[in-house]
């Protein structure tokens, strides 16, 4: 599992998390919608990530949904997770609502395909999936693909190739069906796969492999790449 940082306020719990137990990692950033708290640097980022317990950049990216205003803020903080993930060499987790055409932008500006990552906790259009498919990024689904009237999602999810597909559960948010309105928990991720088997046409231990060697490829290999050098 990957345990997703949302504060710097926050992180030394979640890195604790990731170095008492061998199958959890970490990720170290600041949400695009944290507006208290310490500002992340480069430096600051690139710091904390210098532990082999975390293997990712973010939560970043962009969220303009119920804000208004000038959001140069939200995005300055998103290249300065971009250019920690390039200087790290650690993939990026990024977020996008409501704010696709600038989040893509600001990738290919900043260049974050030389790093890559997952567009999480997908939403957008198919054309927004291609776009950061070509540059690199990986698709992850969670609960909301479970949910009845996703229908634009479910047709994205069938789309995506298999060597770029991922899930997730977003917990506490989001829990899939038959759990929707509770409290999200990881083991809920096995009824996102479900869900994805049968989009898809194959079964769940299908799913099961693929998402699991794609995670790995994308978060622990390129993390023994980045070692080694």
């Amino acid at each position: 599992m990957l345990c997703v940082s949302v504060t710097l306020e926050s992180f030394p719990e979640i890195r604790a998390i990731a170095h008492n137990h061998p199958n959890i990692f970490a990720s170290v950033g600041v949400h695009p919608n944290e507006r208290e708290g310490r500002e992340p640097t480069v430096d600051d980022l690139t710091s904390l990530a210098d532990d082999e317990r975390v293997v990712a950049i973010g939560e970043t990216g962009l969220d303009y949904f119920r804000l208004q205003g000038d959001m140069a803020w939200q995005q300055e903080r998103f290249r300065r997770h971009i250019r920690a993930a390039r200087q790290s060499g650690k993939p990026l987790i990024i977020h996008t609502r409501e704010a696709a055409e600038d989040t893509l932008r600001i990738m290919r500006e900043e260049k974050a395909s030389e790093v890559g990552g997952v567009m999480h906790c997908f939403t957008e259009s198919w054309e927004v999936a291609r776009q950061a498919l070509d540059i690199d990024f990986h698709i992850s689904f969670s609960g909301i693909v479970t949910f009845h009237n996703a229908k634009t999602l479910r047709e994205v999810a069938k789309q995506v190739p298999e060597n770029r597909l991922l899930i997730e559960t977003d917990s506490p948010y989001l829990a899939p069906v038959p759990h929707r309105g509770k409290s999200n928990e990881p083991s809920y991720v096995r009824h996102v796969a479900e869900c994805l088997a049968d989009l898809r046409g194959t079964d769940i231990e299908s799913v099961a492999q693929i998402t699991t060697r794609n995670f790995f490829s994308l978060f622990i290999h390129a993390n023994a790449v980045v070692a080694q050098n």
